[in-house]
């Protein structure tokens, strides 16, 4: 069994789900398809939120969620407890999302990158371990915070 992702996307990102999808089916990871359906226009909330649920809830290992410009996406996905939803538009930030963030949603803006871009953005993300180190220290404030503890 392969690694459980779950998506979401309003109707400016809904094509690059659907390519998504196919591209992580091909590659072996179980999708969790969250919607929207279609490119009839919708709100993002209604879609990106129930896929950072799913990872937030231990159904997914990790998520994806995609919109015009990834900002209320990402924003969206944020509300969920533990979740640390990140935007990538370079191999850069895809990267670093994994790498310092441990991100355990990407947001992607369809309107901001090209759909071979969002695939490349997708995979650096997806094999980029998180390097923990100094970085630990501050996943757990993060956590901390949420928790309503005090980070120092």
């Amino acid at each position: 069994m392969g690694m459980k992702i779950s998506l979401g996307s309003d109707h400016a990102g809904y094509p690059y789900k659907e390519a998504l999808v196919e591209m992580l089916r091909s590659q072996g990871y179980q999708v969790i398809d969250c919607g929207t359906h279609s490119t009839d226009s919708t709100d993002y909330p209604l879609w990106c939120i129930p896929a950072a649920e799913k990872v937030a809830g231990g159904e997914a290992d990790m998520g994806i969620v995609i919109g015009g410009s990834g900002n209320g996406e990402a924003i969206a996905a944020n509300k969920v407890k533990g979740i640390r939803c990140a935007i990538a538009w370079s191999d850069e930030t895809a990267q670093l999302a994994s790498q310092h963030n441990n991100a355990n949603v990407l947001s992607i803006g369809a309107r901001m990158v090209s759909l071979e871009t969002a695939k490349r953005l997708v995979d650096l993300w997806l094999s980029t371990p998180f390097e923990g180190g100094r970085h630990v220290k501050r996943i757990e404030e993060l956590a901390k915070y949420e928790a309503g503890l005090p980070m120092e």
